[in-house]
């Protein structure tokens, strides 16, 4: 085999086995060819291969050429679509909340989310293909959210995907809900795997270790109830919906805001689930804790159950430190317990998304937690942390440009709404039976 035709064999099998793990690394999809095309042109001079022979060898055009994925989200209570690219940028979104419209019926009643996602995922759809000057015809593959999640309101999204995909005769991308939150990062950051992923929202409570776009450890879940949904829960006991400061908030942001002019070692601290050396969560004691005292304090103070207790600042603020304080303890078990198994490289990340992220104090404490460790903490702006079309569009970028085959029939998907996320190796952390150091957590 003469020196060029060697040249070319290498070139093409570095393009084909190494094209896209160069990509992934280096995140912008372009940019890391690039590199490749700098590289092939070294190859070039060396060999002196003809540019003939270097177009047959790597075809930059098709490589370099912008890729655009389309995401639809609706697991819950948000109707989301976003286009993205494959260097991150977002060429398009919208998003319709409804937020209010469930804060006066006193939670999420899945026929009243079903009905709201019919009335409005065709429009968001089209607003944000408007917003991007896009036709359908432009992308190179749409994104829907199928697990896990309101069956009703997931079937919605699907359903409008499938209308979409089959009138321009393409597959469709399927997204688990939750694998989209702990990626969303990597579309603003360069974060490498393996990295941790702490996930809460009003519907979960999760933390893993994320090895690659569809490969994660779950090390510990919420048993009963999640943390979003204690402070929906908690806001509604004390009132807070019911006052125009508070209109249009949710429980987490409600108790957040008046939790600034509170102490939080105003009343004792709770014990969750002491006995118990996992990386499980529990926040239903927390409720009923939390119930418990707000009815005890308007027995003592008098006060009129339809009106705010005087002292309910003091309450948010310890709610809100003992919620934190949980999570903190789960993940205090979940860094040593990497530490002890390996599973982290040295650069140590901890990547924090959900509605709950867009806390500040929790936000602060999850940063002072992770230091303690020697973990860096990255979270995605707020807007990204609570459901969105943006993390579903990426999830099916990733997944695009990583070359294996995600795409499905479009009449062959389903929802579903319950789903895993990775293998659970929860048992093996309980099994270690790590004891924690005291933890000391930051008061406002």
């Amino acid at each position: 085999m003469s020196l060029n035709t060697k040249m070319l064999f290498h070139l093409k099998q570095l393009h084909l086995t190494f094209g896209y793990k160069v990509a992934y690394r280096f995140k912008a999809f372009p940019l890391s060819y690039c590199k490749l095309k700098h590289l092939r042109i070294q190859f070039c001079h060396s060999a002196s291969l003809s540019s003939e022979q270097l177009k047959l060898a790597f075809p930059v055009s098709s490589a370099c050429k912008k890729r655009y994925v389309l995401g639809i989200e609706t697991s819950c209570d948000d109707t989301g679509a976003a286009i993205v690219d494959n260097q991150g940028n977002v060429l398009g979104e919208a998003l319709y909340s409804q937020l209010a419209k469930h804060n006066e019926t006193g939670g999420i009643i899945p026929t009243v989310a079903k009905e709201l996602h019919i009335q409005h995922v065709e429009s968001v759809v089209r607003d944000t293909l408007n917003a991007a000057q896009m036709q359908l015809q432009d992308l190179d593959a749409v994104a829907v959210t199928v697990k896990p999640g309101l069956v009703m309101s997931l079937s919605v999204g699907l359903q409008h995907a499938q209308k979409l995909a089959l009138s321009v005769g393409q597959q469709l991308i399927p997204i688990h809900h939750m694998e989209a939150h702990a990626l969303t990062a990597r579309m603003i950051d360069k974060i490498d795997f393996p990295f941790m992923v702490l996930l809460a929202s009003g519907g979960h409570c999760l933390l893993a270790v994320a090895r690659d776009i569809d490969d994660f450890l779950l090390l510990g879940s919420s048993l009963d109830s999640a943390p979003g949904e204690a402070f929906d829960k908690t806001a509604r006991e004390l009132n807070l919906f019911t006052l125009s400061d508070f209109n249009g908030l949710s429980g987490g942001a409600a108790i957040e805001k008046l939790a600034k002019e509170g102490n939080p070692s105003a009343f004792p601290l709770v014990h969750i689930m002491p006995s118990r050396a996992t990386c499980h969560f529990s926040f239903s004691g927390l409720k009923t804790s939390a119930r418990n005292l707000i009815k005890k304090e308007y027995q003592r103070l008098g006060t009129p159950t339809s009106e705010l207790l005087p002292n309910a600042a003091d309450i948010c603020a310890w709610f809100q430190y003992n919620l934190m304080y949980h999570i903190g303890r789960k993940l205090q078990r979940g860094f040593i317990f990497a530490e002890m198994k390996n599973l982290l490289s040295t650069n140590k990340t901890l990547v924090v998304s959900g509605g709950v992220a867009s806390n500040a104090y929790i936000r602060a404490n999850l940063i002072h937690v992770a230091s303690l460790y020697g973990y860096k903490v990255v979270c995605p702006p707020t807007k990204l942390c609570t459901d969105n079309g943006i993390m579903i569009a990426w999830n099916g970028m990733e997944k695009l440009l990583s070359g294996r085959n995600y795409f499905h029939d479009a009449n062959t998907l389903d929802v579903s709404a319950r789903c895993p996320l990775g293998t659970d190796i929860s048992s093996d952390v309980g099994n270690c039976l790590i004891k924690l150091p005291k933890l000391h957590l930051k008061q406002a």
